[in-house]
């Protein structure tokens, strides 16, 4: 899928796990897209709530779907969002770099009937009886994400098996790849819950021409926007301080 960038550099994170601030519509009237996804407790019915809640408070604003397992998705969500993004984790283990990607699209081509309802809930019988229009539906919406986590401390390291960050020399490197060998849309440089400054961000930025560079971790603040804004990154990811701390929420929309 073709996503026009044009216009959002502020992004925010939204965790199904984590109750939705009480004026969160106002919060989120600020922000330019919302990705809903998280690395514990997320489910796909809770997946599906937040991404109604979301929808209701902010009808224009785009919504991707994060999932870190095909049980958190299903049909329902994939119509109720714009992208569903598929992180593949360079310095995670196999499954979350590329098995649960051969598997979800082995599933997909083949459509067995028997598949709803276990691995992978957005395939079988559904598309079984309606063919290849939801099929090519289905596809349509999901991009890949070149994704880094450079926290090993934090669930997201934990679920996907990292267990070392990547030397600023390496975070180029996986961006170089990002663009001109796995041709994914999106690069994003996470650091979940900490900050860890600019020095990977104006790394990856020096290979980036058409992949759209996330940074997201420890942003609280307009001076720490202003700096990775700065440093290259197309938009920063705001989570933490949006289920925790909405004045410092609203001074991380760039000016």
């Amino acid at each position: 899928m073709q996503i026009d960038w044009t216009g959002i550099d502020h992004v925010t994170k939204v965790d199904p796990e984590k109750a939705m601030p009480s004026n969160s519509e106002s919060l989120l009237t600020a922000t330019d897209l919302v990705i809903v996804g998280g690395s514990d407790g997320v489910t796909e019915k809770n997946a599906m709530a937040t991404i109604e809640a979301v929808r209701d408070a902010v009808p224009d604003v785009p919504i991707f779907q994060e999932p870190f397992r095909s049980d958190q998705v299903s049909m329902d969500t994939i119509n109720a969002v714009d992208v569903l993004s598929i992180a593949a984790v360079y310095n995670g283990d196999r499954d979350h770099f590329v098995g649960k990607h051969l598997s979800m699209y082995s599933e997909l081509a083949s459509k067995p009937s028997s598949l709803l309802g276990t691995n992978l809930p957005i395939v079988g019988n559904v598309i079984e009886s309606k063919g290849e229009t939801v099929l090519e539906n289905v596809t349509e919406k999901i991009v890949g994400e070149g994704y880094v986590i450079q926290n090993v401390d934090s669930a997201a390291a934990t679920t996907s098996g990292v267990t070392e960050p990547l030397t600023t020399e390496e975070v180029a490197g996986a961006a170089l790849a990002t663009e001109t060998f796995y041709d994914f849309p999106i690069f994003y440089v996470e650091y979940s819950g900490t900050y860890g400054g600019s020095e990977d961000v104006t790394a990856a930025a020096n290979h980036l021409d058409e992949t759209v560079l996330l940074y997201g971790g420890g942003i609280d603040s307009a001076a720490k926007t202003e700096e990775i804004i700065n440093a290259g990154a197309d938009a920063i990811v705001v989570g933490d301080c949006f289920h925790d701390d909405p004045d410092s929420f609203l001074e991380t929309i760039p000016e």
